[in-house]
């Protein structure tokens, strides 16, 4: 239900994001996530819990796409693929910080007891923490430069100069139907679209099951939480390491592949390591960790090389709904009938690896056709470039001055 959510405020809500104040949007949705979290500690019935998941995922439906259009904002394509890297691997730190929080509450409620149940403290303080954070985001962060409080006058028209190159601006609040229609011809949103439905097939299984995954390697329920925590740490350090690399050599595509390959060794492990080797299959879980690096790298790319703010949020939200859908399609999957080994499960995801890495290697070859066909263009006789054309909002597609990042 939390994916319903999701999908079906994802488009309203990047919309809203065009048209509102994009630090107060964003700060709104992590209060109102946060405070929502709280109420899963007073739900008493299956409906009740049914209805916190779908609004939780209402919320946080805002919160990735909203980052990438700070990305975008604030930082040149050049730096983009590790800020988003940077960002998104805070996923990472939660699932570390989720993982320890979780155990030592279990250990310690069932230990020295306490007046409501473990799974309701761990709700309550995830949730209160994060609308602390929302409150200290909706204070400090800025809608964009021009009314940042910690800039001088001078340097706001500096931040937005050194980002005069993305060929981008910083924003548009007026819908253009004919970026949304060029949004949906694109091939490169079909080949986004495409890629997140693939790629979060595999997701949605692993993320909602690791527990039983753990489980099934032979450890208990409360270890499961424990032994989780280190698959945290392998995706903060693959998001972080290809962001950099990517950046830094200025293959940002290419190199993403290189989690998907590591996530599909990790799986092959699973695979074919016999029942009683725990220790090897659960390396092989930690290994699929790895797996978000090409996600990340096509969110940087929404940052990067979609242009045209009403293009840039549409293409945002279609990729995803799509990941929403991958998410709702992974976990059925893993049929009970074929525990403790899931292997059709496992297998899926192996080919969905496959399949997705194949759909990154054309991202790149089409992104580097469209700018050697630029370039064609801006070389031929009588090209001229407009004034000002860096801020007219003109999608990537129709400004001939635009380089597509790689």
């Amino acid at each position: 239900m939390f994916y319903i959510g999701y999908l079906v405020w994802e488009y309203p809500t990047n919309r809203l994001l065009q048209r509102l104040p994009l630090a107060k949007w964003s700060s709104f949705n992590i209060i109102a996530w946060g405070a929502t979290l709280c109420c899963m500690a007073a739900t008493s019935n299956f409906a009740g819990a049914v209805a916190v998941r779908f609004f939780l995922g209402l919320f946080e439906a805002a919160v990735t796409p909203g980052f990438a259009l700070f990305t975008s904002q604030w930082y040149t394509k050049e730096e983009q693929g590790l800020r988003t890297g940077i960002w998104f691997s805070f996923n990472g730190f939660a699932q570390i910080f989720g993982g320890l929080v979780a155990y030592g509450i279990s250990v310690g409620v069932k230990k020295h007891g306490a007046a409501i149940e473990a799974w309701k403290i761990v709700f309550l303080a995830i949730g209160l923490l994060t609308v602390a954070i929302g409150f200290i985001f909706l204070y400090f962060m800025p809608d964009n430069q021009l009314n940042a409080k910690f800039l001088k006058p001078h340097e706001r028209l500096m931040a937005i100069e050194r980002i005069r190159k993305n060929q981008q601006g910083v924003g548009n609040k007026h819908f253009k139907m004919y970026q949304l229609m060029e949004a949906v011809t694109d091939p490169m949103t079909w080949a986004f679209v495409f890629y997140a439905l693939v790629a979060d097939i595999p997701n949605g299984g692993i993320s909602n099951f690791f527990s039983q995954l753990i489980v099934s390697f032979g450890y208990t329920p409360d270890e499961s939480l424990l032994y989780g925590t280190p698959g945290g740490a392998v995706e903060v350090v693959a998001l972080i390491v290809c962001g950099y690399l990517g950046d830094k050599y200025g293959h940002r595509i290419l190199i993403s592949i290189s989690g998907l390959l590591i996530a599909m060794l990790g799986m092959i492990l699973i695979v074919a390591l016999p029942l009683s080797n725990n220790n090897g299959r659960l390396a092989g879980y930690y290994l699929t960790q790895a797996s978000p690096t090409a996600f990340v790298m096509i969110l940087s790319l929404i940052s990067s090389n979609i242009a045209g703010y009403t293009k840039k949020t549409t293409v945002a939200a279609m990729y995803l709904v799509a990941y929403c859908v991958g998410n709702i399609i992974g976990p059925q999957t893993f049929r009970p009938s074929d525990a403790p080994r899931y292997k059709p499960a496992e297998i899926t995801i192996i080919v969905c690896y496959g399949v997705c890495a194949i759909d990154v290697a054309f991202i790149y070859w089409y992104y580097r056709r469209m700018n050697k066909k630029n370039e064609a263009i801006r070389a031929a006789p009588g090209y001229k470039k407009l004034e000002r054309q860096e801020f007219l909002d003109l999608t990537d597609r129709e400004n001939h001055e635009f380089v597509y990042a790689l």
